[in-house]
């Protein structure tokens, strides 16, 4: 069943056409990734999905609803930045407390104290129960994530979009949030849009991958497919041999560390 159906959509920014004609489905419950190199449209995409910019043309329907012009607050549409956008001066435990008080899909719906046991119950989830005091500055970049993304799961939104949620942190911490993540999404069922142009991230998380380039979508497709079949040149360059360059990459970088693990037991 499709959640989102984006039709016919267009933006441009003075002369520059960022996207052009763009339509694809989001099914429900599924977790899409939006692939491809900066200034490809991807971006734009979110922000015009969650009603920070305003398309040129086409339109946006949701669950048989057409929300194109609707405010961000009915779009029922949560979001997870690159920079956490934490409040530096509330304690963690605030920061998703906050959110629950003063979301207008949420502010009416707890009192200060149900809203502060319903953060607790969110980030303990996302194993920082043991931090809910500390600031943000106190926490490293993958438990300022953590937060960002309970403050989003606490405020149940239908869909949540993910702006290169892990593009700042290290190789160690995004492996470790690709996993928790997934189960999350699995926990709650919820409807997720990923950008990145990480094409080993996309293919390790998606259920489906849009590949972009220059404001148009070159293929919609499962990992598999997109492998096995991709649509065209710039699929075939761009996916599938940087993935093998990655993959030929870690096989090198194996195998020198074997052989510097041998040379030294050698010694």
């Amino acid at each position: 069943m499709e959640k989102i159906t984006v039709e016919h959509l267009s933006k441009a920014f003075g002369q520059a056409g960022v996207l052009k004609d763009v339509s694809f489905s989001v099914n429900d419950g599924e977790f899409l990734s939006i692939l491809g190199p900066s200034g490809c449209g991807k971006t734009t995409i979110l922000r015009i999905l969650i009603g920070l910019e305003t398309a040129d043309a086409g339109r946006i329907v949701m669950d048989g609803r057409d929300i194109t012009s609707a405010p961000s607050a009915q779009r029922r549409m949560g979001i997870v930045f690159q920079n956490y956008a934490l409040f530096e001066n509330m304690t963690v435990l605030k920061n998703v407390t906050y959110a629950l008080l003063n979301s207008a899909t949420s502010k009416k719906q707890y009192s200060k104290a149900e809203a502060a046991a319903k953060a607790k119950e969110m980030l303990e989830l996302v194993g920082l129960s043991e931090h809910l005091d500390k600031k943000p500055r106190q926490l490293s970049g993958g438990q300022q994530q953590r937060v960002a993304i309970a403050r989003t799961l606490a405020l149940k939104p239908d869909v949540i979009l993910f702006d290169e949620p892990m593009s700042a942190l290290d190789v160690d911490t995004r492996l470790t949030l690709r996993t928790e993540l997934k189960e999350l999404q699995k926990r709650f069922g919820t409807t997720m849009i990923y950008i990145t142009h990480d094409q080993e991230e996309a293919f390790a998380m998606s259920d489906r991958i849009m590949v972009m380039d220059s404001g148009l979508i070159h293929q919609l497709d499962t990992p598999q497919n997109i492998i096995d079949h991709p649509a065209d040149d710039y699929v075939e360059r761009f996916v599938i041999k940087n993935i093998n360059t990655k993959i030929n990459s870690l096989i090198q970088f194996a195998r020198v560390s074997k052989a510097g693990v041998e040379a030294e037991d050698a010694k």
